[in-house]
């Protein structure tokens, strides 16, 4: 926090001074804006603007209070608070306002966000923690397609999952968005081979977010997010990408049985890359920063470059915003940023969050490490879909 401030004061346009700071040019030296996209941002909102989107119990009352709590502070870190009735619409307009500051050419992939789903495919609403149409996602890539792409997300047990695969990629998504533990389905599951099929056949990457989930719950399903649970979609050739890296939590050691021994997501992670199937594994870096995340496990993705081919770049926005989740002077005071960067890199956050995001990430290093280019070069990987 900076002056003990929990929110986002939501400022506008960025001052010169600023955008002229030396660590915002080093940041950007080296890199080309055009292929840089930023391929882990989340769309939110109430459902007032005929987006379809719809927001579950967990997060709209007040019968759960740190989840409902949760919503506000995404709801400030997005600067949509302010316009009731029209929050979809106001959220969307934000990001938009965002990435026009950027250079031009940088764009960000918008997730959609699938209900959960029992057994049999069909949707649990009492379950879902909110649910993210790829309509909506679809429409707004379309109408600003010069910083919008998409990712498209299916629930594997559908009896039309398929379909919906083959509609959203004619709709132009880039990619599938899943959250296992918020979605109800396992990645481990037979029932995904068919689908796993059709995203191998197409080369479309899958996004899968492992380890612990702050954010979203679908109530005992923690188990799904199990890196370890993924082989089977790597074994169909499925280009996977490993959300934050798993950089949060535990699972259990599947290698050791169904009741093994508890070991960090990241280090289960860590052991997946190692295996052939890991030819198509990937995982973005998004929310490594985040001070709920362990100093080691920074300074490992720093110097793994044998990882680094296999890293991109992604924000997790609008959680960049949310100011006590990322503490500049804290990385500093471990080594991993200039302590004459915080300041203006609080700044940044205050009026932009992505670029906030993307300076810090670039200004990452320990013992002489840090990351290359061609992790924020993001784009070559999503086009060939």
């Amino acid at each position: 926090m900076i002056g003990g401030r929990l929110f986002n004061p939501c400022r506008t346009a960025i001052p010169v001074a600023l955008l002229d700071s030396p660590w915002v040019r080093q940041a950007w030296s080296g890199i080309d804006p055009t292929q840089v996209w930023d391929c882990h941002v989340h769309l939110a909102g109430l459902g007032d603007g005929g987006s379809g989107i719809e927001i579950g119990p967990q997060l709209s009352s007040l019968r759960h209070p740190l989840r409902y709590a949760q919503r506000l502070f995404y709801l400030n870190a997005s600067c949509a608070r302010h316009a009731p009735g029209q929050v979809d619409a106001a959220y969307a307009a934000r990001l938009l306002n965002l990435c026009d500051a950027m250079p031009a050419g940088f764009k960000v992939l918008l997730f959609a966000f699938e209900r959960f789903h029992d057994e049999n495919g069909r949707p649990e609403i009492e379950r879902t923690s909110f649910y993210i149409p790829n309509a909506w996602a679809a429409r707004l890539a379309r109408e600003f397609p010069a910083r919008f792409a998409w990712a498209a997300s299916v629930h594997p047990y559908r009896a039309d999952a398929v379909d919906a695969l083959h509609a959203s990629l004619a709709d132009g998504a880039r990619a599938v968005k899943w959250l296992p533990a918020a979605m109800g389905m396992d990645p481990a599951s037979e029932r995904c081979e068919a689908f796993y099929r059709a995203l191998a056949a197409r080369r479309v990457p899958l996004i899968v977010h492992c380890g612990d989930e702050k954010a979203v719950q679908g109530g005992g399903t923690h188990h799904l997010g199990n890196p370890l649970r993924l082989r089977r979609a790597l074994d169909a050739g499925v280009r996977v990408i490993v959300a934050h890296c798993a950089t949060l939590g535990e699972d259990v050691d599947i290698d050791q049985g169904e009741h093994g021994p508890r070991r960090a997501s990241f280090e289960l992670l860590l052991r997946l890359f190692e295996e052939p199937r890991a030819a198509t594994l990937y995982g973005d870096i998004s929310a490594i920063a985040q001070r709920n995340r362990k100093i080691a496990v920074i300074r490992t993705l720093l110097e793994r470059d044998d990882l680094h081919g296999r890293l991109l770049q992604g924000s997790d926005y609008p959680l960049p915003g949310i100011v006590p989740l990322t503490s500049p002077s804290a990385l500093a005071r471990n080594g991993l940023l200039p302590a004459d960067a915080v300041a203006d890199l609080a700044s940044l956050r205050e009026h932009n969050p992505l670029l906030f995001d993307f300076t810090l990430k670039r200004l990452l290093s320990w013992r002489g490490c840090a990351f290359p280019a061609s992790v924020f070069h993001t784009r070559p990987f999503f086009v060939s879909v």
